[in-house]
C-alpha cells in the first residue's frame, strides 16, 4: 500500500513539472545604471577637510 501511494505521489509531482512546457530564456536587454549627482563624490572629503581645518584652527 505504501508503494502505491509513493508512486501515485511521484507521478503527480512529476506530472506538475512538466506542466508549463518548455519555455525560452529570457535575455535582459541592457543593463541601466544608476546615476548619481556629479557632486556625490565631493561632499565626504570637502567635509574632511573642513573638519581638519577646524581641527588645525583649535590646536
Amino acid at each position: 500500500m505504501k508503494k502505491i501511494a509513493l508512486a501515485a505521489a511521484l507521478s503527480v509531482a512529476a506530472t506538475s513539472a512538466f506542466a508549463g512546457g518548455a519555455a525560452e530564456p529570457v535575455t535582459p536587454t541592457e543593463a541601466v545604471k544608476a546615476s548619481s549627482s556629479s557632486a556625490g563624490g565631493y561632499i565626504v572629503p570637502l567635509l574632511l577637510l573642513v573638519a581638519l581645518a577646524l581641527a588645525a584652527s583649535n590646536a
